[in-house]
């Protein structure tokens, strides 16, 4: 996993998976790399593989540190299988997602848009 900052943004990306087995380890690393300069975190999930619902709860729990802030959490780029996660749980109504011009295209095409 890396991490930087970028002016009020902190960026994570390169991240594997988000589950079980990682989720304290990725919670913990990206609250600690936080400042109250931060308004928003953007976490790529382009290289996301596995997300599941205790992976979720940490992407909730970075949320919830940030609200209070005027902050936000952006998911960017997201793969067919973490975008349906974030469909079926209703997440991405929560958090500002951002798909890859390319994939939002052939999403929008499978559903005939």
């Amino acid at each position: 996993m890396k991490i930087e900052t970028l002016s009020d943004r902190l960026r994570v990306c390169e991240v594997a998976e988000i589950s079980g087995h990682t989720a304290d380890s990725f919670r913990n690393q990206v609250r600690s790399a936080l400042t109250d300069t931060h308004k928003v975190v953007e976490i790529d999930l382009g290289d996301t593989q596995y997300l599941d619902s205790t992976g979720l709860g940490a992407l909730i729990s970075l949320l919830n540190t940030v609200r209070p802030r005027n902050g936000a959490v952006r998911l960017l780029n997201p793969n067919q299988n973490v975008q349906t996660i974030l469909n079926l749980t209703r997440l991405h109504r929560v958090f500002e997602v951002h798909c890859a011009r390319s994939q939002a295209s052939a999403s929008e095409d499978s559903r005939g848009f």
